[in-house]
């Protein structure tokens, strides 16, 4: 299966090659307001179940970046439950027009030629979260779908965006692994969340393959969560789960857990990680 993407991906090199221009300073982007262009999905618009929306990795990395280029305006058009597929053709959140995402961020990029600065994404989440559960384990066909989908419409979405603006700075990220979590529920949750590690290496290399054709830098999100990093904490309890407990809902008590959402300070560490490629 995986060899089926690579090659779908390696097929298409040779248009992610036309169409990308090489990158240069723009002149235009030197002086007067530059932007910083947001997309993605419910990470990207910050969204915490307290309902808090203001403090995602995008508002924490505009704020750093803001005040050392206080010209820098944000534009984060972030959809909540928005997919691969949902990010290309829409059908998630409403836009001007009634396009998608994608269209819109286009049609920005196009308005602002040269001026955008950075333009940031994630996105592939929702195409495999619900292919994970602690009642029923890993269905493994469903994820293997999940990253053939993510694959086409990733790979497309890469090459517009790069063609629109050949000179701007763009960065995907790479994702933490919820489902460490269920290393807290007893003997079933370890093995589940020890058998979720290799699958998430899948999922973040695709991504990581797919941001690097388009000459996309990757924020190593999943490095930063400390993911691979299974040394045990007084008590026992792994690093890479600690980590999840920690920057994320996932071990909240109800009604605000468990939710796969990052809380304010693992936001921060996103923003961090963006920030390190930059």
């Amino acid at each position: 299966m995986l060899r089926r993407i690579v090659c779908v991906i390696v097929a298409a090199v040779a248009v992610v090659g036309a169409l990308a221009v090489p990158a240069g300073a723009s002149d235009d982007s030197r002086h007067g307001t530059r932007y910083y262009l947001a997309l993605g999905d419910s990470l990207a618009f910050g969204y915490q179940p307290t309902k808090v929306f203001d403090q995602g990795y995008v508002n924490q990395l505009y704020a750093d970046l803001h005040a050392g280029q206080p010209n820098l305006v944000l534009t984060n058009l972030g959809c909540p439950g928005e997919t691969s597929r949902t990010l290309r053709v829409g059908g998630i959140c409403p836009y001007p027009g009634g396009g998608s995402q994608l269209d819109t961020a286009l049609a920005f990029l196009r308005a602002h030629r040269g001026k955008v600065h950075l333009v940031t994404i994630d996105i592939g989440g929702n195409d495999v979260d619900h292919c994970v559960s602690l009642a029923t384990g890993i269905d493994l066909a469903c994820f293997r779908q999940g990253l053939v989908t993510i694959a086409l419409n990733l790979f497309a979405v890469v090459a517009q965006l790069r063609h629109a603006a050949p000179d701007a700075t763009i960065v995907g990220m790479t994702y933490y692994d919820t489902v460490l979590a269920a290393w807290l529920t007893g003997p079933a949750g370890q093995q589940l969340a020890r058998q979720s590690l290799p699958l998430s290496h899948q999922f973040n290399g695709l991504l990581t393959l797919l941001y690097r054709l388009g000459r996309f830098r990757v924020a190593d999100v999943a490095g930063a969560f400390s993911t691979d990093d299974t040394t045990p904490l007084p008590g026992g309890v792994p690093l890479n789960v600690a980590r999840i407990c920690q920057w994320t809902w996932m071990c909240a008590p109800a009604p605000l857990g468990p939710d796969i959402h990052a809380n304010t300070a693992g936001y921060g560490v996103i923003a961090k990680a963006f920030e390190a490629v930059l």
